[in-house]
């Protein structure tokens, strides 16, 4: 080949790749996707399912979840594996926060827990709404009962409550109390399958369809209240971080947008969560 058309060959194949790479650059997709390490309630409820679609076609940006425990979910935040935490476990979120794992931590909503039990109800405790009673009544009468044993926000509240009923778990544990180490969901079949009572989310419990004998046993105790919080991870720490995606969900969750949002999930009438992101010290 003439030197002059090997050069001019040359130059064209280098236009052609030129173009082609700029092409590939152009049409490549941008990832506008952050990861949530959140609670199985927040999950199991049916929350999520309302929600994101929302979020994302408001901002274009795709939410990934993972459903953990709230003790999880943190640990996912401290290996930098998540963009934000949203968890409901206040001590637990301070002491997050504390670490320098996140910067700011912002109240979000809250619902409460409820005592669900077969309606045989062996512990006598159906209709009352003293939480602490009612556990001192199914210890006494080793009413089976089931523990999500999963360092989840709901483990925490359901270890809180025995201590506020005076009873020393270590000791009065037996074949009456059994931990399965799963989510809320999961601990509600397990319940529904032993006829036993357990601790669980109003939403949740709300959402559950499996719930053969099982109702709410105790309600309304102000001890039972349940707080959520969602706190950003700190880029600082994790570089990786897609911050300013992750504030914008922070943001949009707790503004009137997303408040409204929350608030407009209902299931079967009955709103199972309450937004109050406005509240100070939530």
């Amino acid at each position: 080949m003439p030197q002059i058309f090997r050069r001019t060959f040359i130059a064209g194949l280098a236009t052609l790749a030129l173009g082609g790479m700029a092409t590939a650059q152009t049409a490549a997709p941008t990832d506008t996707s952050i990861v949530v390490a959140s609670t199985t309630s927040t999950q199991d409820s049916g929350l999520f399912d309302h929600l994101l679609p929302i979020f994302t076609a408001k901002t274009g940006i795709a939410v990934k979840v993972v459903a953990q425990g709230t003790g999880q979910a943190l640990d996912t935040g401290r290996r930098g594996d998540a963009d934000v935490v949203f968890v409901h476990a206040k001590a637990a979120e301070e002491k997050f926060l504390g670490e320098g794992f996140s910067k700011v931590r912002k109240p979000v909503m809250y619902n409460d827990f409820v005592l669900i039990g077969p309606k045989a109800d062996p512990a006598g405790v159906a209709g009352t709404k003293d939480i602490a009673a009612a556990l001192g009544a199914i210890v006494a009468k080793k009413a089976p009962f089931v523990s999500r044993g999963d360092r989840s926000g709901t483990h925490m509240a359901e270890l809180a409550l025995w201590k506020t009923a005076g009873v020393d778990l270590e000791k009065a544990r037996g074949e009456w109390y059994r931990e399965i180490g799963q989510g809320m969901g999961a601990a509600l079949n397990t319940a529904s399958a032993m006829n036993a009572y357990v601790l669980a989310d109003r939403g949740t419990w709300l959402n559950f369809k499996n719930r053969g004998d099982l109702r709410i046993s105790v309600e309304g105790d102000k001890r039972l209240f349940n707080q959520y919080g969602v706190m950003v991870v700190n880029p600082d720490k994790f570089p990786h971080v897609k911050a300013k995606e992750a504030q914008i969900f922070v943001d949009w969750l707790t503004g009137p947008d997303g408040q409204k949002a929350i608030a407009d999930y209902k299931i079967g009438g009955e709103q199972l969560f309450f937004p109050n992101a406005d509240q100070p010290g939530a």
